[in-house]
């Protein structure tokens, strides 16, 4: 019997419920061509429930989602809703709860995207950052003191754990060993004087037991200039929760267009569901006009399928992206182009073979 993956799908907020009909589509081809099969539920969790109930997801949302071999997320937040409380209500919970500690994000230059890099072409920029996604500074220690004072203050204490940098590390330099064998590391420890240096001696420590694997580091002001003004030099790149999450939204600018960009939040012990999500919002400012780029969501769906060990399959998606941006016939705004989500979503979808 074919393969049946169950999959939650959480469209969100935004222009996450225009994409998301098209990466379901192009995952459909996939596994039409490639002999396996979806079962989809759809969760309304949103910006829109909260603003009717209060809460972004039900009480028992964690226990629902668990039985799920995977979450494919669209996007979450929407204005008159917080940004923090959208997101402290469903994506890090998810994040969290599910021990989905790696954030894994693609950054590479396809064929018919323009770069505002100068004299950059496809194959100059590959690679990987590998972010932190369960501690560092997105912790919930900390509070405010003399609340609606002249004297009002806030803290928030960043977390550093060996177990939670090894775990992120080792990852990223077992990713290396199947690509150029290079890891970068994100610091600062030249101004954050305990968490910094502490991850530095981590790096350090992991980095022995891979010999084999080349090492750098840079801080991170310093790192953010060489992404644009060399980014040829990098291969896997890991960092903190922040300093990924700054890093892999500046990777994609370089590459022409945050809207092709996907990500997966991993557990990679598989002991609970992974999630696969764009690493674009919900783009209030463009939502609801039929416009936004789906090769995000389409992408992200790939590293699913990869991600369930649908390799050949994951393979065909990202060709048939990369054959359809090549071609140039269809484009999202976002690349210059007039065509409609539906446009660019049915052209990938054709492709997948």
């Amino acid at each position: 019997m074919a393969k049946t993956y169950r999959v939650a799908v959480i469209a969100g907020d935004g222009i996450g419920v225009e994409v998301m009909p098209e990466g379901i589509a192009a995952m459909e081809a996939a596994a039409r061509a490639y002999g396996f099969g979806f079962e989809w539920t759809e969760f309304d969790w949103n910006c829109e429930r909260f603003a009717k109930t209060g809460q972004m997801m039900p009480e028992d949302g964690l226990a629902t989602l668990r039985p799920y071999d995977a979450v494919y997320l669209g996007a979450v937040g929407y204005p008159g809703v917080p940004d923090h409380v959208s997101l402290w209500g469903l994506l890090i919970p998810l994040r969290r709860h599910f021990r989905q500690y790696i954030n894994l994000r693609p950054v590479r230059l396809l064929q018919g995207v323009d770069t505002p890099l100068k004299d950059r072409r496809p194959g100059d920029i590959d690679f990987y950052v590998v972010r932190e996604n369960n501690e560092g500074e997105y912790s919930e220690i900390g509070g405010r003191l003399y609340t609606g004072s002249e004297h009002e203050m806030a803290m928030q204490q960043t977390v550093f754990t060996k177990r939670g940098c090894d775990r992120v590390m080792r990852y990223a330099f077992e990713l290396a060993r199947t690509r150029k064998k290079h890891v970068t590391s994100a610091t600062k420890s030249n101004g954050i004087i305990h968490t910094m240096p502490f991850w530095d001696e981590r790096f350090a420590a992991v980095a022995r037991d891979y010999p084999d694997v080349r090492i750098d580091q840079y801080h991170i002001d310093i790192l953010t200039a060489h992404f644009v003004r060399h980014p040829d030099w990098f291969d896997v790149v890991v960092g903190s929760n922040l300093f990924g999450d700054i890093l892999s939204d500046l990777g994609p600018a370089v590459v022409g267009s945050i809207g092709i960009a996907p990500s997966g939040n991993i557990n990679p012990e598989r002991e609970y569901p992974s999630m696969f999500e764009p690493v674009h919002g919900s783009a209030p400012d463009i939502a609801g006009r039929g416009i936004a780029n789906p090769i995000g969501q389409i992408w992200s769906g790939a590293m699913m399928l990869d991600h369930f060990g649908e390799n050949a399959a994951a393979a065909a998606v990202e060709r048939a992206i990369t054959e359809v941006l090549a071609e140039g016939g269809v484009r999202t705004p976002d690349l210059g182009g007039n065509a409609g989500t539906k446009d660019l979503g049915a052209a990938v979808t054709a492709a997948v073979r």
